[in-house]
Order: structure tokens, then sequence, then C-alpha cells
């Protein structure tokens, strides 16, 4: 049995194919170990021809024509029809697969017998994700946030996918990638994930062709969301775990209509149908553990929702606007071999009022600030269930030239600090490491400029700013110092936007080559023929430039 088939679906891919193509038939697993399954969606620009071509000249390539069927489920469900490797990998036309990824994704599934291997993404279209913080040979959806990535573009056990009966929706159905997922994770006993290695790259395309924002029908979407949001009800049991990955969708997936959609404009009949579903579905879908287990504001929004008060919706969203990030460099130092330690402290500011705050109740909890519930009926006393639910922080190094998102080693937590008259405030704080020897998945810095974030959760707002300290005399002196033994220097410095953390990795320039036998003489004889002012003249800028070179003098 082969190890390995990658399924493609293609429709019209017109250039993007010729440069999905190679990445794949380049792989580092053997030619003899995988193959490649093109299922052609009735192509009408010449792609079927191009896939013709491919398989005419390489063996492992196989094709499939069929009539289009208007999105990519149906070439899915056909390629894993035909395909005969162990596992399945998913890759969309115009995206690309690194050299080693099938060989380094099978290697994980192979020793784990997983039914999914989720591999580390790169790219224009991706940022950083928690999912991939580390390797983890061995988890499932119970104790690991794999909720937090719904792409299909991963590796499964193709005996997983019979066995469990997953198919993606056929014909167009936008967000078939969330349906197929939220029936896969639960079911899969085996989770790996490849973290160190990115596996997957995925970019946007010039003509925004791959972009999941170009224009559609938003109430389909949202009844696709409601079948999607049954499906995942369908694969757990009612308790905790169900209602923390309910919370996902709930906070990503429909939350996102009701600031640009609320009712304050009665005469749009759109608008009103998008928000009058969507809080249907808040009342109706999901369970009440949902929105009590949410942090402080994410819950002040749902219970507006669930109360029809779309005003004060429309007023929480303008006042969350205005909370930005305080961050605070305690410490910093960089060692001998380029290693940065840090400690940093994050805090929630609303411009021009103050720190995002709690106030304390008499029972000794705490509800929110009034200076953020003043004039929203209500919001005032409800209480804040957990202070720190969801508080996080986490520091990372983006590689600019290749598109990877990198996590720093660190030990940021959450905790409540008061800040007098009753009132307190959510403050994310501890360590952070940067070694510039092993950030890569264990392998030292590749040159380039590297960029160093500070992604923090309190309260259920999120903001991820550079990692520019608040206090400029905080922005402490770094150097260049020697990487390691690769023969590389990395300079730490605030030159970034705003003065932002940046790493520079460079290498050494290459040492001039020593002039060719003869020349010396050819040189001086073409100086005794000249003039005696020029040849003077030339002496002197010849010495000039003997100056200017490495071991000269």
């Amino acid at each position: 049995m082969l190890k390995v088939s990658v399924v493609v679906p293609v429709y019209n891919a017109g250039p993007y194919l010729e440069r999905c193509a190679p990445s794949l038939l380049g792989q580092s697993l053997g030619e003899d170990e995988y193959e490649i399954v093109y299922v052609d969606d009735g192509s009408t620009d010449g792609s079927a021809e191009v896939l013709d071509r491919l398989a005419a000249e390489h063996p492992r390539i196989r094709v499939h024509h069929q009539e289009n069927s208007g999105w990519p489920g149906k070439p899915r469900n056909v390629g894993v029809a035909m395909a005969r490797g162990e596992y399945i990998q998913f890759v969309d036309q115009d995206d690309r697969l690194t050299p080693e990824a099938l060989e380094r994704l099978y290697a994980m599934g192979s020793r784990n017998g997983s039914d999914i291997v989720l591999g580390k993404m790169a790219g224009s279209m991706v940022g950083p994700s928690p999912v991939f913080r580390r390797n983890r040979e061995r988890c499932t959806v119970e104790d690991a946030p794999l909720i937090e990535t719904l792409t299909a573009h991963r590796l499964f056990r193709r005996a997983f996918l019979e066995e469990a009966g997953l198919r993606f929706p056929e014909g167009y159905w936008r967000m078939e990638d969330l349906l197929f997922m939220v029936r896969a994770y639960p079911r899969a006993k085996v989770v790996s994930i490849l973290a160190d290695y990115p596996c997957y790259i995925w970019d946007r395309r010039d003509d925004g062709g791959n972009n999941s924002r170009a224009a559609f029908d938003r109430l389909d979407n949202l009844r696709r969301l409601r079948m999607i949001i049954e499906a995942l009800a369908d694969a757990t049991e009612p308790g905790e775990l169900q209602d923390r990955l309910m919370r996902r969708l709930y906070r990503v997936e429909l939350m996102r209509y009701v600031p640009a959609y609320s009712a304050s404009a009665p005469e749009d009949e759109e608008r009103r149908a998008i928000y009058e579903t969507t809080r249907s579905m808040a009342l109706e879908c999901f369970p009440p553990g949902v929105t009590e287990g949410m942090p402080a504001v994410q819950r002040l929004r749902a219970t507006l929702l669930a109360e029809d008060r779309h005003e004060a919706l429309d007023e929480v969203a303008r006042r969350v606007s205005e909370v930005r990030p305080r961050i605070e460099l305690l410490a910093a130092e960089q060692d001998a071999a380029g290693r940065l330690s840090m400690n940093v402290r994050a805090t929630f500011q609303r411009t021009g009022v103050g720190p995002l705050a709690l106030a304390g109740t008499e029972d000794g909890g705490y509800v929110l600030d009034p200076a953020f519930t003043e004039g929203i009926e209500g919001a005032g006393d409800l209480p804040v269930l957990d202070p720190t639910s969801y508080a996080n922080g986490e520091v990372f190094v983006h590689d600019l030239r290749r598109n990877v998102w990198w996590h720093a080693e660190d030990t940021l937590l959450p905790q409540v600090e008061s800040l007098g008259d009753g009132l307190s405030q959510v403050v994310v704080e501890g360590g952070a490491v940067i070694d510039p020897l092993t950030l890569a998945g264990g392998e030292p810095l590749e040159p380039g400029t590297y960029e160093v974030w500070f992604g923090v959760q309190v309260l259920g707002v999120g903001r991820r700013p550079r990692l520019t300290p608040a206090d400029a005399a905080q922005r402490v002196a770094l150097g260049s110092v020697p990487l390691g033994t690769t023969g590389r220097t990395v300079r730490a410095d605030w030159s970034g936007r705003g003065g932002q953390l940046r790493l520079i990795v460079t290498k050494p320039k290459p040492a001039p080559k020593p002039p060719p036998t003869g020349l010396r003489r050819i040189y001086r004889g073409a100086l005794r023929r000249l003039p005696p002012r020029q040849r003077k003249a030339v002496r002197r800028y010849a010495a000039a430039v003997r100056r200017r070179l490495p071991g000269q003098s």
C-alpha cells in the first residue's frame, strides 16, 4: 500500500496549477511511496490539458475528469474514493507543500496510529495559532485546542475517514471545511500536531480567488452555519466539552455578523433579516453553558443579543474598539549566544478613559467597571464569574521573508491586581525567552528579518500588538552576536515600526578574491605607460582601495 495519497480538487486553476505541482512532485518521500490524485471539476481554461500532460510525464499522478459540481466538496470525495494510500493529504490547487511535508507528517502519523495529523501552516493567509505552540504526538479535541483550526488541509488516515463515514458536502457549500472538521475532531481517537516544521503554504492569490471574504449571500451562510452547529452537537455529548467547542463557533463564526449587521437600520430588510437570523440561532442552537462560560465582555454581548438590545450591542462594540493594550518591558537582557530573556507585563486601557477594569461587589465577586457599562441597562449587574477565564498572553516571532510564525518560550500568566477604590484589573505578566539558535522548530534562524509580537486576551477582548514598550526608556540597548557556529550574526534592536523589537539575521559577506596570477604585472606595465601626473593619481586611488579591504593595511 502507498503511504500517502495527495488529493487536489481542480477548477480553472490557471497559472497556480503550475506553481502547486512542483511542490507535490518534489517531496522527499520516495516517488514510489505516494501518489497525487487530481480531480478536475469541469475546468474550461486549459487546466484539464495541463493535468493530462502532468499525468503522462509522471507515473505517480492520476487524473479524473468530471462535470462541474460547483465547489471542492465532490472532487475531494471522488479523490478519497480513488485514493490508494494509507493516509490522505488534502491540498488546494493554488497552495503548496514544503519539500519534507509528506515524509514528516506520515512519520508522525505512522508511529502514533494517528487518525489526523495537523501540519504547521505558513504563508500570507496564515497567522499564529495556539494549536502549533509545540509538537504533540498524541492528543484529542478534549485536551488540545484543535477547534481553533478548522481547515481540512490535513493528513487523514484513510480507514478513519471510511469508518467514520466522513464526507464533504457536495455542490455549492461555503464553509465545507468547518462542517467536515467538526464531525472529524470528536470522532478522532488520536490526533498529532507537527509544529516544528512548516508543511503547508497558503498564500493569498494575486486575483483574490482564494479569499473567503469575497462577496456571498450571508443569509445562506448563516443557514449553513446552523448545520455546522447541529453537526457538532450530534458528534458530542452535552456537557463541558461540547460547551467549550460550541463557544468557538459562537465567538468566531456567529458573532461576526452582529457588529456589521445590527438592527439599527430597520428600513434595510437584508440587515434586519441577518440580525434576526443571528439572534434566533444564538437562542436556539447553543446550550446555556456556552454563554455562561464566556469571559466577561463576550458574555455581555451574548446577553444583549439574547435580549434583542441591538443599540446596546453597537455601543459595546464601540467601547471595545477603544481598548488598547499597554505593554511594559520590566526587564530584558541578551546573552553572548543571542538568547533574549524578557519579563513582560500587559494590561488593557480604554483610550481617554483608563484601565479596562473590574469593580468589586459586596459578596467578594466582580462586575465590569461602571465606566465601561455606564448607560447600558443591566450590564453593571452581570457578574464576572471568573476574571481570568480565557485570559492569556503569548510572544510570537514573525519570519517576514518566509511568512512563518514561531512561538517563543514563555510563562505568561493572568492575575487580578488591585487598582484601589474598589477597582481591579486583569494583568498578564511573566517571562519570555527568544533563542535564535532553536526558535525555528529547534533550528537556528535563517538570514532575514523577524518581528516580535505580543498576543493577549483579557476579559474576552483580544489584541495582537507589536512588542513595543509603552515607555521608550524600557527599550534597553541590545546588540549583535554570532549565531552559534552557523557563521551568521543576529542583531536585536528596536528598529521595527513604532519601535518594535526585531531580530535581524545576516550571513557574512564573502572575503574578496585575491587578484589572479599575472594581474599585478599587467597593472604595473599599464601604469608605466601613463603620464607622471595620472600615474601618481592612480597609485593614490589604489592605495585607498587597499586600505578599505579586510586584512589590508
